[in-house]
């Protein structure tokens, strides 16, 4: 089987470095109070925006200067490592399609991501970037179940005859829907796999 996998916040830890530099960038840069203990507005995806009250291009002037350190600080989810390989030595193919972008000057992307993967010995067959549209991705590369820490793409792939399992995170925790099968963790996300594909 092809089994697609996110990354930030599913696969590693993205939150907590993201707003360590977000709240650095909001107070030494912008001259503001960073989160002021405002992390409860942490709703969905657009947390940034949220917290800080940025707009888009500050985001990603934020972005120019701390993104490389933000994902090099990520740290892997608990037992991440122990089910990525349970499942590609069961003989299934791990796709990693992620939204992390590609594009950021003095960030490479790729190879940091590469990095935490190979320094953790998380095994996999394809890493695909900057990926928006990840129902795209699944489409062609014939992907049948998914982990994501996405409402939003959770859903899509769901409509769309796809398998996914929604991460459960401070973004997505108060999203009501009976329809979105959670977890919280990795060990869940093992057992639940079985449970659809192994009955």
């Amino acid at each position: 089987m092809k089994i697609g996998i996110d990354i930030d916040d599913t696969t590693v830890i993205l939150a907590d470095s993201m707003i360590k530099y977000a709240d650095l960038y909001d107070i030494e840069v912008l001259g503001k109070s960073g989160t002021n203990g405002n992390l409860g507005l942490i709703k969905d995806r657009y947390y940034l925006e949220a917290l800080y009250g940025w707009d888009r291009k500050t985001k990603y002037d934020f972005f120019d200067c701390y993104y490389k350190n933000v994902l090099e600080e990520c740290v892997l989810m608990p037992h991440a490592k122990e089910v990525i390989n349970k499942l590609k030595n069961n003989g299934h193919e791990i796709f990693f399609i992620t939204a992390r972008l590609s594009n950021i000057p003095g960030c490479n992307t790729e190879k940091i991501t590469v990095k935490t993967l190979n320094d953790n010995n998380i095994p996999y067959d394809k890493i695909i970037f900057d990926a928006r549209d990840k129902l795209k991705y699944c489409k062609e590369y014939g992907i049948e179940f998914f982990i994501e820490d996405s409402y939003e793409t959770c859903k899509e792939l769901k409509e769309n005859n796809i398998e996914a399992l929604l991460m459960t995170t401070k973004m997505n925790e108060n999203i009501k829907d009976e329809s979105i099968e959670r977890v919280r963790d990795w060990n869940e996300v093992y057992i639940k796999f079985n449970k659809l594909f192994n009955k």
